[in-house]
């Protein structure tokens, strides 16, 4: 299946279905000599979790990882590290019922015309489940970016029509891990946690945006023209089921303004370059400026709702059926650690070409 690969040189290719018997990987590219810290890998895959909270899906999966190569006495070996997570608790039952149905806005349609089949349970491939093998890359990746000092920390600012207001400079990831929906303002997540009450109890589902913040790059990582910084945080984010939207630094808001209100001016103190903005959010031409690099992804409803939708059956008949099984009412909380993971695995690789550029 062309596609279930990212990146250039720090690469990973995950496989599995949502209720096949394991999802898995292999990451290809990671220097050796690297130090695995398996409970940080746990820690950030139990942060990814099912069964959260009443915004979350009920299927309870234990998440267990077993690594099958490329690590050997908690030190990566410079070869393909391959690990596997099983599935076992799936209830494919639920899914019997829908094999005859496109449901509306999920991948069903789509696959259905490109392979001419199609796993139904759970979505197969296209499920959010698959996103777990990303966290296990992810994770490495930033190990790896945590030994050049770069921390990366990702929060949901929006749900619905509610919008945080963060004390940007107090963010930390131990508070934002103390809040239920990893949201750092206290007043909007209880509102926020009121309207996906709401949302529960009509059978409806809530979406929302997910704010990330990296601190710690150095000024030159990235490949123009076609492999700008950017463009690779877009597509990792694009990448994600759900997500809709994308914006860097001052994003939509700057087409608003004029350019004097948006240019990043800069000076030098103690002939170090410093910027008085960071409209541009940290990446200038495709290429990091040494800024904390900010962006926004923007995540649509879930497509599984409680209630009766109209649609079409395999056989092109008009229909009304309801959707049965385990679903989120809202996945903001769960993807915060998956919007990290894909800023991970994309500022990993973008240090390893830096290197290569710069022999």
């Amino acid at each position: 299946m062309p596609g279930s690969s990212f990146g250039n040189i720090f690469r990973l290719h995950t496989f599995g279905e949502s209720h096949g018997t394991a999802i898995g990987g292999i990451i290809d590219g990671c220097p050796s000599g690297l130090k695995i810290d398996f409970e940080f890998i746990k820690h950030e895959l139990f942060r990814r979790k099912t069964h959260q909270g009443i915004f979350s899906t009920t299927r309870k999966e234990d998440d267990d990882i077993k690594f099958l190569s490329g690590v050997f006495n908690g030190t990566t070996l410079g070869t393909p590290i391959a690990f596997i997570i099983e599935n076992k608790n799936q209830k494919s039952s639920d899914y019997e019922s829908l094999k005859g149905v496109y449901r509306p806005s999920h991948a069903d349609y789509t696959y259905d015309q490109k392979y001419k089949v199609r796993d139904y349970r759970g979505g197969g491939r296209s499920s959010a489940r698959e996103t777990v093998a990303r966290v296990v890359g992810g994770a490495i990746a930033k190990l790896l970016l945590k030994s050049l000092s770069i921390e990366i920390t990702a929060y949901v600012s929006e749900i619905g029509t509610i919008i945080a207001q963060p004390n940007i400079s107090k963010i930390s990831a131990a508070a934002i891990e103390k809040n239920i929906l990893r949201c750092p303002d206290n007043k909007a997540s209880q509102s926020m946690l009121k309207l996906i009450e709401t949302a529960q109890k009509k059978g409806d589902t809530l979406g929302g945006v997910v704010s990330c913040c990296v601190k710690g790059v150095p000024a030159g990582w990235g490949e123009p023209v076609f492999n700008k910084l950017n463009a690779e945080l877009a597509k990792a984010m694009f990448s994600i089921n759900a997500v809709k939207g994308f914006e860097l630094g001052g994003g939509f808001d700057m087409c608003k303004k004029f350019g004097s209100e948006v240019n990043d001016e800069m000076f030098s103190k103690n002939q170090q370059i410093k910027f008085k903005s960071n409209n541009s959010g940290g990446i200038q031409g495709g290429i990091s400026n040494g800024n904390d690099i900010t962006m926004n992804i923007a995540f649509k409803p879930i497509a599984s709702i409680k209630k009766s939708q109209k649609s079409i059956s395999v056989k092109k008949e008009n229909i009304q059926f309801n959707i049965v099984g385990r679903h989120d009412v809202c996945i903001l909380p769960r993807a915060v650690p998956i919007v990290e993971s894909m800023a991970a695995l994309v500022l990993a690789d973008a240090y390893l070409l830096n290197k290569c550029s710069t022999l």
